[in-house]
């Protein structure tokens, strides 16, 4: 008689494995394009793959959006449960006004902090390219306890990552008068943003015309302008914070893998290897590219990911 019993309740727990496994299959977790609202703004944000499975919050950089992480999240999406949101100014999200949002880093990193509780990412990674470095760095060191692991792709966080490049913004911050403005608008038409995109990069037939172009349409919306001058203006606060962020690295050692593009020429290969100054175990393992190296190389940044997640992720 108990051998029946225990026969029906193995019969009975495969079938209910069985079934859960198929549920999960016919589940739908590829790319989805949701809005929420974070402070009466609207927060537009990429999400796939299977909520169950560990979570990366990605954060983009200047002068894109979430959709730069497009290809990389759909490689990533089987193993992984991925957000990218949109900063307010930028892509999708809400553009305020100046006089109506207050546009520096901080606040980036408020409102985007708002965001990861509504949205319930409670442990996750962070993926932080260009102005990604000090958004996600902020949320870091506000809350350690949830990051499970950084991944650095161009993102500065050294003085010695700073390139030739980035001069015009340094003179910018410094003395932010109508003569050292007018290179930083420039840098915001076409021309600069496709440099961007092109320089440095392995096989310029292989960067998507369509990157581009859609930063620059976002950057040419009336007032779009004005919110990045704004925003360039603070940076200076970013590296008023490097001690901070060093400090953080030293204490909490985080899991890290730098995939920075290797030939970007505003944030230079000296600052990604300077990760290892702070972060005994960084990973660096730089790409053949520049800035945007994910439109190259989004597939070899996902199996860089996946081999470094699956071989230090406590489960």
């Amino acid at each position: 008689m108990k051998e029946n019993v225990l026969t029906l309740v193995m019969v009975i727990a495969t079938a209910l494995g069985q079934a859960q496994e198929k549920s999960n299959k016919d589940l739908d977790f590829t790319m989805k394009y949701k809005t929420i609202k974070v402070d009466n703004l609207d927060i537009f944000y990429r999400e796939a793959g299977n909520p169950s499975n560990p979570k990366i919050l990605l954060l983009h950089g200047f002068p894109s959006s979430s959709r730069m992480f497009n290809e990389l999240m759909v490689s990533l999406s089987k193993d992984y449960h991925l957000i990218a949101p949109d900063y307010p100014g930028f892509g999708q999200s809400s553009s305020p006004s100046t006089s109506d949002y207050k546009y520096t880093f901080d606040n980036l990193a408020s409102t985007i902090s708002k965001f990861i509780d509504l949205v319930g990412f409670e442990k996750f990674s962070i993926y932080v390219q260009d102005y990604g470095g000090p958004v996600g760095f902020r949320i870091a060191t506000q809350r350690p306890s949830a990051i499970q692991a950084i991944i650095v792709q161009n993102a500065n966080a050294y003085l010695e990552g700073f390139g030739e490049a980035t001069k015009a913004l340094n003179d910018y911050v410094m003395n932010p008068n109508a003569e050292n403005e007018k290179p930083i608008r420039d840098f915001m038409t076409l021309e600069g943003t496709k440099w961007q995109y092109t320089d440095g990069a392995e096989n310029i037939l292989k960067i998507n015309p369509d990157s581009y172009i859609t930063d620059q349409y976002y950057l040419d919306r009336p007032g779009n302008k004005e919110i990045q001058l704004e925003l360039v203006r603070n940076y200076g606060s970013n590296v008023a914070l490097y001690d901070t962020w060093h400090n953080y690295f030293r204490i909490y050692q985080p899991l890290t893998l730098v995939i920075s593009g290797k030939n970007d020429k505003l944030f230079i290969e000296k600052g990604a290897i300077a990760y290892k100054k702070d972060i005994k175990n960084a990973q660096i393992s730089l790409l053949n590219g520049g800035h945007f190296v994910l439109e190259e190389k989004h597939k070899e940044a996902a199996q860089l990911i996946k081999d470094f997640l699956r071989k230090n992720l406590k489960k």
